[in-house]
């Protein structure tokens, strides 16, 4: 994974800030492959709750995390009860993996 502890500990932070501490969130794409270089930084924040704006908030995560991993693309797509899931909700689940603060 090509994130740093403290990036992980950021977005967290951030989520968690917004959404409550039942938010989940999960790295997915090609921050997760060790040898690729560059690339966005995407991630899915799953809920318990429903979202009455989910556009809104998809952008304000991401315009947040921007600020908190100095610059770096951001794309957040959300997964609750209210929203479809799409095929890129799977691809994220099946392969994604969850972001944790450092115990």
């Amino acid at each position: 994974m090509r994130l740093s502890q403290s990036d992980i500990d950021a977005i967290k932070t951030v989520v968690t800030d917004v959404c409550g501490e039942g938010a989940v969130v999960r790295l997915f794409g090609s921050r997760l492959d060790d040898a690729a270089k560059g690339g966005d930084i995407d991630l899915m924040v799953e809920l318990d709750e429903t979202v009455e704006h989910p556009a809104r908030l998809s952008a304000w995560l991401s315009v947040k995390i921007m600020r908190v991993t100095r610059g770096r693309k951001v794309d957040v797509i959300l997964s609750a009860p209210n929203l479809e899931a799409l095929p890129i909700h799977r691809i994220a689940r099946e392969q994604g993996v969850i972001l944790s603060h450092e115990e």
